[in-house]
């Protein structure tokens, strides 16, 4: 079996499509959400909905809070990125102050369920699985090859409950993986050596080559492609109809490429912006 003599990173398929936006409160803090009224005794999700927010005057959405350039905490304990910029937009136009709940990839069906965060902004992946247990908003980003003479010796790096270790169990269930929690703790790993490559969202993978000289993308396109989707509670209709509507009402002042032009672009140039970036929900309207 072929070994892999650089360091290369693996893209699993999964671009994102852009479509953010910005502004106006914002809180840093990580506040639980109130229990919603519609807590159902059969043990389905608890949500709030689109009134129950806006009465409240405060909507609590789960962000990363180490995954630069999409979700991150700043030197000034700010939350910044693409992500936090479609949710700072997000909350202005519903008139209330945004509340940034900090997750775990692992932990963002769970978050929505339990009523932790109204809504999920944390590169969350579409798959049909995910779609059994909550509901996705219209797409705002898309995701962006073969590892059949893999060294079987080698460990490749992911992300617990990404879409990279579903889809290399399922796949390819003898390449051994090491799995970690939080990306901060992957990249240190990978940074350190104790494997080849890394698997992950290709966004992800293409940041992390170009800000880090010495490694290369060795697979960009791994799987199917995908897109990325706000999240909601299943169920939570008026929410999810409300950031339905205001995904297209963002697209026609093409809010999803000023989100990349002013949070992504430092670190992709403008090359990827029209592949990445989805205005309006519509996927093929690039």
């Amino acid at each position: 079996m072929k070994k892999f003599e650089w360091k290369s990173v693996l893209a699993l398929a999964l671009t994102g499509v852009l479509a953010l936006g910005l502004t106006a409160c914002g809180s840093s803090d990580s506040k639980t959400a109130d229990a919603g009224s519609a807590a159902a005794a059969d043990g389905k999700a608890v949500y709030r909905t689109l009134d129950e927010i806006k009465e409240s005057g405060t909507i609590n959405i789960g962000v990363f809070s180490d995954k630069n350039p999409f979700g991150y905490v700043d030197e000034n304990g700010e939350y910044q990125g693409y992500d936090v910029y479609y949710a700072r937009r997000l909350g202005e136009d519903l008139g209330v102050d945004v509340n940034f709940v900090s997750t775990e990839a692992a932990n963002r069906i769970e978050y929505l369920q339990t009523g932790k965060v109204d809504v999920i902004l944390a590169n969350f992946t579409v798959t049909p699985e995910r779609a059994e247990e909550v509901d996705f908003a219209s797409p705002y980003m898309n995701v962006i090859t073969s590892l059949d003479n893999w060294n079987a010796d080698d460990s490749i790096i992911v992300i617990s409950g990404t879409t990279a270790e579903t889809y290399l169990i399922a796949n390819y269930p003898d390449i051994p993986l090491q799995k970690f929690d939080s990306y901060a703790t992957a990249k240190e790993a990978f940074e350190n050596g104790t494997s080849v490559a890394w698997a992950n969202d290709n966004t992800e993978v293409i940041a992390f080559a170009l800000q880090n000289e010495g490694y290369t993308v060795g697979i960009p396109s791994l799987g199917s492609a995908d897109t990325i989707a706000p999240a909601v509670s299943k169920g939570n209709t008026t929410l999810l109809d409300w950031i339905n509507d205001e995904i297209v009402a963002l697209g026609e002042e093409n809010f999803f490429h000023a989100d990349y032009e002013a949070t992504l672009a430092d670190t992709y140039g403008l090359d990827y912006e029209d592949s990445l970036v989805v205005e309006g929900g519509k996927v093929n309207a690039q």
